[in-house]
């Protein structure tokens, strides 16, 4: 893991809106947090980290999108106490990156919730709870076309031991479906909590 410079939780939840409000799945929500707190998608896609106004805004829509700040969604169980920062990662380390707890991405997986096992149980045709695999598949191929996708959000405990996907799953796999097309040195937005915290979020050992 190659250390670039420090990041913020500002510029997490800028990207992690940044990149699902692109997703099919959910720019509808995200749009709907929009409208709700009356404000424009350019919060978005034309940002200003240096706006106070601005940043608090983006956590707001978060919040109604996620449930970031609410201990809720993808975001239960959140450690509160995160040092963010920007690396690079090899693909040694990217194919150790394991899937948040859940029960899609453990059944995906064989229950290891590595990316890489989920691979293999995609190239099979297995579906899980009968969700199509299309996306898997739309992501490696285009990856395979000379497209690029934005970074990811991984956390892990202060000893670089384990990890654990936040946002980004569906690309994270893509990779996995193509390692041949994963980027020698792979921007990646990482998040570090403390050892017994990040356990208990991650649910590993």
């Amino acid at each position: 893991m190659e250390y670039i410079c420090e990041a913020s939780e500002d510029e997490m939840v800028l990207l992690f809106l940044q990149t699902e409000i692109k997703s099919t799945r959910f720019r509808g929500r995200i749009l709907k947090a929009i409208k709700q707190l009356n404000t424009q998608e350019s919060i978005i896609t034309e940002p200003n980290l240096d706006s106070a106004e601005e940043n608090e805004m983006r956590k707001r829509i978060l919040s109604i999108f996620r449930g970031y700040g609410r201990n809720a969604e993808i975001f239960e169980g959140l450690p509160e106490d995160i040092r963010w920062v920007w690396v690079n990662l090899t693909r040694g380390e990217l194919e150790m990156v394991r899937y948040i707890e859940y029960s899609y991405w453990n059944e995906l997986s064989a229950g290891s919730r590595l990316a890489k096992d989920a691979a293999v149980n995609i190239r099979k045709g297995m579906e899980i709870f009968g969700v199509k695999n299309d996306g898997f598949i739309a992501g490696s191929k285009y990856l395979v076309e000379g497209g690029s996708f934005p970074p990811m959000i991984f956390l892990t405990d202060n000893d670089n031991k384990h990890l654990v996907a936040l946002e980004g799953h569906l690309r994270l796999t893509a990779y996995m479906l193509e390692p041949d097309f994963i980027p020698d040195k792979l921007r990646t937005m990482i998040g570090y909590v403390a050892r017994g915290e990040f356990i208990r979020w991650a649910c590993i050992d």
